[in-house]
């Protein structure tokens, strides 16, 4: 492609999740024609990309380059899995070269998280900040780091792993250590399977039936909701003190509901107030991974 092109060919986007892959093109910040599928299980490397494949091909030879956005630590193309258990077998697999080879066209990788805060950044909340974060709550918990206006990568794929973080545990395994007890991952405490976990122990259906619950008044309920966002709240000080993030942007199942962005809110609030960044809803929804992997792509100057 020149760089005097005025109508430059799309980009192939794919975002690989435990869940779903989806595959799109996309036009400038516009997620064009897309298709997504069942991620296999169990989701062994062959049957990922495999399936991937059979998404991309077909859309492939309207594309310049490919971008792909994956679960897992995403470095210099290769992933490794951070959940053995949703991608079982996943150890350094080079993931980019492989779908190069395959597609015909240069690939660059990101992880999933890291992805979707690019395409906020570049095209939904995050423009207009040069120090910015993009957390989704959901299946678990996830996060991009956007730092004097560039996409932060350390080099083992692991940064922005606010997931991972400890924080009071409820329950589980381990030594009492006061005044917090047990601790454990955030994701463990606040992402969507943890609040569905404790929805089950108190007799709700699901994650979004206890969210309902809180929402209607249910102390029971609230009490668990308002858990998880005083939790994620925490956390989103300690990047501000520790990193100056002035916005973050929620995503996710849990996080893109307005009564747990009402939460966190109200939980920062009892923060200093220089250690309180701007929440606010991603704007790109479901897209920002497709969108953030394709823009990335399309920025990098791959060749094959």
């Amino acid at each position: 492609m020149n760089s005097g092109d005025a109508f430059p060919s799309p980009l192939l986007a794919l975002d690989i999740g435990g869940t779903s892959i989806r595959a799109a093109l996309v036009q400038g910040s516009q997620v064009l024609e897309r298709q997504e599928s069942a991620t296999p299980k169990p989701a062994t490397p062959d049957a990922v990309i495999a399936a991937a494949l059979e998404l991309a091909l077909p859309l492939s030879s309207h594309a310049r380059a490919v971008g792909v956005a994956c679960a897992g630590a995403v470095a210099r193309g290769r992933v490794t899995a951070t959940a053995a258990h949703t991608f079982p077998g996943w150890t350094d697999i080079p993931l980019a070269d492989e779908l190069a080879r395959k597609l015909g066209l240069p690939c660059a990788a990101l992880n999933d998280a890291r992805a979707a805060a690019w395409g906020e950044y570049v095209a939904g909340a995050g423009q207009g900040s040069t120090e910015f974060m993009f957390v989704t709550v959901s299946t678990g918990v996830g996060a991009g780091l956007i730092l004097g206006g560039q996409l932060h990568l350390a080099a083992n794929g692991l940064d922005a792993e606010i997931g991972f973080v400890s924080v009071p545990a409820q329950w589980g395994p381990g030594v009492n250590i006061p005044p917090l007890g047990h601790l454990g991952p955030l994701e463990f405490e606040t992402s969507g399977t943890a609040l569905g976990a404790r929805a089950q122990v108190l007799g709700f259906s699901s994650a979004r039936a206890l969210c309902d619950a809180a929402e209607a008044g249910d102390p029971r309920a609230e009490a668990e909701y308002q858990r998880s966002a005083a939790l994620l709240a925490w956390k989103l000080a300690d990047v501000a003190a520790l990193l100056g993030i002035t916005r973050v942007a929620l995503g996710g199942s849990v996080g893109l509901r307005s009564g747990y962005l009402d939460r966190v809110r109200a939980s920062l609030s009892h923060f200093p107030e220089r250690y309180q960044p701007e929440v606010v809803h991603a704007r790109q929804g479901a897209d920002a991974g497709l969108l953030g992997a394709a823009l990335w792509a399309g920025q990098t100057g791959l060749q094959l």
